[in-house]
Parts: structure tokens; sequence; C-alpha cells
């Protein structure tokens, strides 16, 4: 077998693969950004486009290779298949928390492990968060394949299908080693090369030449598209194999497609014609309990439409509660042969698959479907296609993967759904040939709507390359973020809101209900604190999704569940929901989402002080960036509402909220006392918002009481918390109430995002708010880990991070890209650039956690909550600086209504 060795033994490699084959037959670089100017030094200052570039820095250092790829772009995220990550964290855990916390929670923590005992051992269900099973640490994942809401499937950058989310919103985190694309060279009707396209060294299908040379191959991420270069040592070709997945912004058919394509373009460097193969081998399944009880089987598929060919097979998967449908495929052309193997046992050797690809380089093609699967045993098949590829030439060779699961059920097994691609292909779970033929058909397409989308932000030489790359790439969660696209059936909706939501119906009937993750980890669909950050990218790249999101929530707030159950943190027996007031989630995938909402019971977020607030500044956000007049009409009375329960927390009426002496926010872990500058930002920007709405729904009496509370508070917010250089954390007693939040900004991040917080409309004094910036870079970004890492979310103001709870020496990277957004909205753009340039380095390039970005991370040991929601908040990053750019076009000194920047 081929092992991976250095560069300077190339040739022995090589020689050794032409030895074991003769036997058995008888671009351009990627830019990195590594440094940028201080503010002392000389250029423009506050521009981000003074940064020195290079190549991809260690993650490329393995990487012996001279091929760069065929029209492989420079930027994005890029790593030598060889590589291997220095440093290994470990998920969070009870053994991490210092012994003070460990009193603090101790109540907490008993009736935790009493609640996951009943859950697990009793009702056998998984637990919405389990704190005793954490994702182990993993480096291996890539861009996932699949549209929003149809399902994911994730290639890691090594080439293993290795995360899998058909079952909606539940993770399985597997490789499946059947999984693989093989390549088999041919010359003059003899085999030369054939080599399983993996690092892997499994110990089943061993009839298999496994143990790829990574030294020359690199993985290329530029979501939705991923390219992976192989340099095949001692033949002279290079393959680059380019995966496509329909992520369309603005596009509300295709992006809902769970389909996936992989381009293999194949150059022949040498003198000599080849006769070039791949195959494509999938298993039916996973291998685990779902396989278990047989019944599984695979049928060859043809299906020939308006001139184009695709030929594969089909994997049955009929296990109930969700069935479904896998087609693996390939286009036929006139100069590309596709050829089959239906069945195959991927727990076995392998021998028999590998030697019919090895005889001749194509496959048998039998006729029929195979046997259905007893108990207990394991099913594949594989697609293979073909093509002669002259001296100096390049050849293209299609593939696609689709999988059809048209109607799911959650885990309460309570109501069928219908995911939206139906509306396009049909329920009857039979559209896998057509979804394959449409993939095969229409990516061109796709790529060039890509390219268009992009390359804006790709050729602005302005922004750095590490932005580009992040901008894109976190975009992976939208779709890989347990998400669901789900049709709305018109007798689900309630009749009684018909007269007061007049687009509830339209907006939910024509766009479907949209629900993802708090995190792959944290099983909450739409979980509303965090979505506050991550909604940029929804309303800037699918606002009709983010409006649907709305009407959910706004119908979610008007219904209450009295049932009564005990909450975690506190021991206290209160409701699930209560009327008017926003809830926390809309449910657990594992249950019956939208029916049953607020899944989470650490605490009871009926008193949380920031869920409707952040309500009501995505309402005028979302109709800012729309211009949807209508949408703010529907959603003026529910705004009312929850800023009526809001009031109740201000209670020495001076206008200002006060919070409740626990952690009753966001930041579930911190406890938070009296005024504080993160929820009493909020709520005056909550505020000043509500005094615009109301001047566009005519309602002076509504206007001119905001007023009065907006005036009194702003005097209340600075007298109690500012203190010169920033915001108090809190106004307690405590030490940690002078705490520096690297996010008290939030309330004037939110404004400036809707085109207010200056002037006329100015709520929080500019030089103050310049100033708590300054303040946070020097202390919780520049003085936390040597300035790499990004911001510490709490810091004391003599430079030592604030370990008065479990979260306030965290970083949380969707809180630091929103606090990047807010320096860049203050004219601090290198500070904002720099700030979160540290958390994309110590996420994807130092602990080797792309396409899972955590919640959190410490300065030493640990991660928290892989693959989350919240570091969606980059794309707010993005609309600063649209916004900062439609100020320098415009002789306007604001963005007025109507002008929003495009968001396209």
């Amino acid at each position: 077998m081929v092992t991976c060795v250095p560069a300077s033994e190339q040739i022995g490699c090589a020689e050794r693969d032409s030895q074991i084959y003769s036997e058995d037959t008888g671009g351009t670089e990627a830019v990195r950004v590594t440094d940028c100017r201080s503010p002392e030094d000389s250029g423009p200052q506050n521009e981000p486009g003074y940064c020195n570039s290079e190549d991809s820095g260690q993650l490329m250092a393995s990487y012996e290779g001279k091929a760069r790829g065929y029209q492989v772009p420079p930027f994005g995220w890029r790593i030598c298949l060889a590589h291997e990550f220095a440093e290994k964290r470990k998920p969070f855990q009870a053994n991490n928390v210092s012994l003070s916390n460990l009193v603090k929670h101790f109540g907490m923590g008993l009736r935790y492990l009493k609640w996951w005992y009943r859950k697990t051992q009793v009702e056998k269900k998984t637990p919405f968060i389990d704190m005793f099973n954490s994702v182990p640490l993993r480096q291996i994942y890539g861009c996932p394949l699949g549209g929003i809401g149809g399902g994911t499937i994730t290639r890691g950058w090594r080439g293993q299908f290795c995360r899998w989310q058909l079952n909606p919103g539940m993770y399985q985190h597997q490789t499946v080693i059947a999984d693989q694309f093989i390549v088999c060279l041919r010359r003059d009707g003899r085999t030369v090369y054939q080599q399983v396209l993996s690092l892997e060294l499994p110990s089943v299908l061993r009839s298999w030449n496994w143990g790829l040379c990574g030294y020359f191959a690199f993985y290329h991420a530029l979501y939705p598209r991923a390219w992976t270069v192989y340099q095949l040592p001692g033949q002279n070709v290079t393959l680059t194999c380019r995966q496509i997945t329909p992520i369309l912004p603005h596009d509300y058919q295709d992006s809902s497609l769970p389909v996936g394509v992989f381009v293999w373009d194949v150059e022949n460097e040498g003198d000599e014609t080849l006769d070039v193969s791949i195959m494509f081998s999938m298993r039916n399944g996973l291998g685990g309990e779902d396989d278990a009880a047989g019944g599984l089987w695979n049928e060859p598929f043809r299906l020939e439409q308006d001139g184009t060919t695709v030929q594969g097979l089909l994997l049955h998967h009929p296990t109930p509660p969700n069935p479904y449908t896998m087609a693996v495929a390939a286009r036929h052309t006139a100069d590309t042969t596709v050829t089959y193997t239906t069945a195959f046992d991927p727990d076995s050797t392998g021998q028999q698959v590998w030697q019919d690809l090895l005889q001749d380089g194509q496959l048998d093609s039998p006729a029929g479907q195979s046997t259905p699967t007893q108990r207990g045993e394991g099913v594949a098949g594989a697609v293979c296609a073909s093509s002669k590829l002259l001296p100096r030439g390049r050849c293209c060779l299609e593939f696609s993967l689709a999988w059809d699961m048209p109607r799911i059920m959650f885990g309460a097994k309570g109501q069928v759904h219908y995911r939206r691609y139906t509306r396009f292909f049909g329920s009857d779970g039979d559209v896998a040939p057509a979804l394959s033929h449409y993939a095969l058909c229409q990516y061109a397409g796709w790529e060039n709507s890509i390219s268009a989308w992009q390359n804006p932000v790709l050729d602005d030489r302005s922004l750095p390359a590490w932005y580009k790359s992040a901008l894109f790439n976190e975009l992976y969660f939208l779709a890989d973020g347990g998400t669901v696209w789900l049709e709305v059936p018109e007798d689900s909706l309630p009749e009684e809101l018909g007269g007061s939501m007049y687009q509830l119906r339209p907006i939910l009937q024509d766009y479907g209900r949209f629900g993802y993750l708090e995190g792959q980890e944290y099983r909450m669909y739409n979980t509303y604190d965090v979505h506050f950050y991550a909604s940029f990218a929804l309303v800037m790249l699918w606002p009709k999704l983010e409006l649907s999101l709305q009407y959910d929530m706004a119908l979610a707030t008007f219904k209450e569940d009295l049932t009564r159950r005990r909450y975690l943190m506190s021991g206290v027996v209160a409701p699930v929901k209560r009327r008017n007031v926003i809830p926390h989630d809309i449910g657990d995938p594992d249950d019956e989402p939208w029916l049953r909402v607020n899944a989470y019971l650490i605490h009871d977020t009926a008193d949380w002080k920031d869920l409707n607030l952040k309500f009501v500044l995505q309402v005028y956000r979302d109709y800012y960036l729309t211009g949807d007049q209508g949408f703010l009409k529907d959603m003026w009375p529910v705004c009312l509402a929850v800023m009526e329960s809001e009031m109740k927390f201000d209670k020495d009426q001076d206008g200002l909220i006060e919070n409740g002496g626990y952690a009753d926010q966001t930041y579930d872990g911190w406890v938070t006392t009296g005024p504080s500058a993160y929820c009493g930002g909020l709520w005056l920007a909550a505020v000043a918002v509500m005094v615009q709405m109301a001047v566009l729904c005519g309602a002076q009496d509504v206007q001119d009481k905001f007023s009065s509370i907006l005036c009194r508070g702003r005097e209340a917010y600075e007298r109690l918390l500012w203190n010169g250089r920033y915001y108090n954390y809190d106004s307690s007693s405590q030490p940690q109430s002078r705490s520096v939040m690297s996010d008290q900004c939030a309330g004037q991040w939110f404004l400036r995002a809707c085109g207010l917080g200056e002037g006329d409309t100015e709520v929080f004094p500019t030089l103050h708010v310049v100033r708590a910036l300054k303040t946070i870079f020097e202390l919780n970004v520049q003085a936390f880990a040597g300035g790499a890492m990004g911001a510490v979310n709490g810091m004391q103001p003599h430079g030592v991070p604030d370990r008065s709870s479990v979260q306030s020496d965290e970083v949380w990277v969707g809180v630091v890209y929103g606090l990047a957004a807010t320096m860049i909205q203050e004219g601090l753009t290198w500070e904002g650039f720099r700030t979160a340039e540290g958390c994309y380095r110590t996420v994807w390039e130092r602990l080797g956690l792309a396409f899972q970005t955590p919640e959190a991370y410490c300065q030493q040991r640990v991660f928290r909550s892989l693959a989350y929601m919240r570091p969606l908040s980059i794309w707010a990053m993005q609309l600063a600086l649209q916004q900062q750019q439609h100020k320098k076009n415009s002789s306007r000194p604001a963005v007025t209504q109507g002008t929003a920047p495009s968001t396209a």
C-alpha cells in the first residue's frame, strides 16, 4: 500500500505505485494577510486595505506538490491534506469550572443531572443540551453539501464523508469508509495507477489501495464551493475536484435543493494518451442503527431529458420515520462513458469491485435491482465515469449526489411536514433521478450566480484575504445548522390573526417556514437571543426567510403554554410560555417545534430582559433593509405588546430597565444586577426605534410616550453607567460591576445598522461610544492573548480577564464579529478588522475548527458548543462596510429611509 512520504522521496512513491499496479494487472496562490499596519504607521488610516499578503502559512507548509489545480480561486481557506493541527483542545466540561463557580451552580448541576437521567434513561430521548456527551474534537470538516433546509452531508477536507444531517436537526458525526472517490489511469490498455483518494487506512475494504500521499494534495474552500487538488505522484496527472452546492442569495427555489455536484477536471501533463476513470462509491445508509433492520436496496437508473443523459444508482433507505432515496449519478456524453456496480458489501474486503475497476477502468453494470438486505447486512454501490485524455489535454467528469426525503417527522412523530423543494419536484419520494439530472444541467448557471455574488467582495483589494474567506465560509451554518425549510399548509395558520397581520399568510405560504438550530450541540430552533446576531446573514441574503421567521415569532408571542415545569438554574416552577413575550426558541427537533416552543429550560426566559428588545430592533432593521411597509405595519401591534411587557422591568420609573440579579439575558451564565450596559443599551435602542416606528405608523401618542421614556432613560444610563472610559457592566456592588464588557455597545450597533444612532437620532453620545470601543480594543483585545484571539467577553479595568462567571472569560466569536461591525460603523475600521481577524485565525487556522465555528473558546485548553449560529454575525461587518461606502458616495450625511445600501 502507498504511504505518505516527504517530497524528497516522491519518485520512490511513484515507482512503488507503478510496481503495485503492474503486478495487479499482469491557479493561483492563496492570499494570506499576516500583518496589518498599526494606526501609527504611515498610509491611509482606518482602511483595511494596507495588508501584506503571502501564501497560506502553516496550513500549506506540508504541501510538496507543484500543482495549483484547475481554476482554483486565490481567496478562501486552503490546507494541505497532510497538515496536522498541533493544538488539540477539548470541549468545555464541569471540570473546567472554577471552584467558586462550581459552588454557585451546585444546585443547577444537581437538577440538571436528575433531568438528564429522566430524559435519557426513562424517556429515551436526546437532551437539547447534553453536558455529559459533548461532540469531541475532530479537525476534519469541510464544506457541507446540500441547499437550505433539505438536509446536509459534510465532506471533510481530506475527502471523507463525515457529518450527516438527514433527519431534521439531528446530527450523526460518523465517517462512512465506503463513501469514496477512486481514480484509475490506464495507458495502452493497461491499468498503471489506481488509488482511493483518501488518507484513511481502514480495517474494511482492505483490497482497496488506501493511504493517499497527502503531501501532494490540498483543499480549498470558498463556500458554497470547494476544490481539492491532487497531484498524482509519477503520473504527470493533476486532478481538481470542484464541489458545488446551490446556495444562491435571493433564490428561493434552487437554494432549497438537497443536491451537490462534483466536477472532476483531469489534466494530463504528459505526452501519452490516457484513459481516466473516476469511481464514486457510496454506502446505503451510515452503517448504524438506522440500517440494522435491513430492507435496504439499490437499483440503476438512466434519465434522458432535454438532450442530457444522466446515469447512476438509487440507494433506497426505507427506514421509518423518515425514509429517503440517495442518488449517485454521472453525466453521460459522447466522450464520457458511465458504468456502475449495483451492490457490494461495504464491510468486506471490497476485492470484487476493486478488481472490476482495475480490469478495464469500468464497472460491469448488471441489470436489475439488488436484493434487499437482511438484518445486520450492509450494501453499497458505485458509479464510474470514464473518458480518454489526450497528451497535454484536459477532460471533465461530472457527478451528482442527491437525496430525496420529501416528508419528514420530528422526534415526537406527531405531524408530517413537507420540505421546501417538494413544491418544485413533488413529494412522492421518487424524484432523486430528476434532482440529479437538474443538478448536472444547472450547476454551470449556479456557478455563474455564485461568482456574480462573490466577486465584488473578492475583487475588492481594500479587504484583507482572511475576511473574504471568513465572510463566505461562515455561511455554511445557514444550510448546516440542522436547518429545515418547510411548506406551510393553508389550514395550519390561525384565522384570528388574518385581520391584524395581512402579509402573514402570503409570506409563510409563498416562502415557507425556516428554522435553524442555535448550534449543532445546542438543539433549539431559531434561538432568538442568538439569532439577533446571526440574522444579518439571513436578512441580507434571503430576506423573505428572515421575514418568515419574524412572522413565526410574532405568532408564538401571542400564544401561551401554561404547563408548569421546573427551571434548572433557579429551581423555580413556572409556565413554559407566557403571552406577549418573545419565546426563547421555537422548539426542539427531537420534539415538535413550532407546536411546542421554549425547549430551553435552564432559565424562565419570560423574565429575560433582552428577548423582547431584540425583536423590536430586528423588526425595524428588517424594515429598513427591505423597505417592506406591510411587514412593519403587521409587526407594529406585536412590538407594542412586547414593549408593554418589558415596561415592568423599569421598577423605579427612571426610563431605564433593571436586570434581576441573575443571568437574565443571552449571557445566561453571567449574573447581571440593576441597570446594565448590555440590556440597558438594548432597551434605549429599542425605545428609540419605537419612536421611529410610531412616526411611520402615525401613532402620535405612542411617539410622545416613548420619546419621554427615551429622554429620561438616556440621562439615567449615562449617570449610572458611564465612568469616563466605558460603560460599567452593571450597577451591583460586586467588583465585577466595573468589568469592561466587549458587547456593551450592542444597542448602538443595531441603531447604526438601521441608519440611526447619529445626528438627530443619536441615543448614546458619539464621543462616549468611540471612547468605549477604544477601551475595549485596548483591554479586551490587545491585552488578551497578545491581541491574537479576538475580544474576551469581560476584562477587569486593570487588564485581567473577568473570571467571576463561566462566560465572562470566554471569547464569543459571533459577539466579536458584531463588535468589529460596531467599530467599523464608528470609523475604527482598522481596529474592527484587527479584532475580528483574531477570531478567524484562532478558529480556522490554529484550532482546526473549520466549518464548526464554536460559540466560545477560552484563552487556553477548551472550546464550547461546536458549529454555532452566532458567528453568522460577520455579515454585520459587510453591512457596515456597505453603509460606509454608501455614505462616501452620497452627498447626504446619513442613509435615509428608502436608500438603504443594497444587500444583494
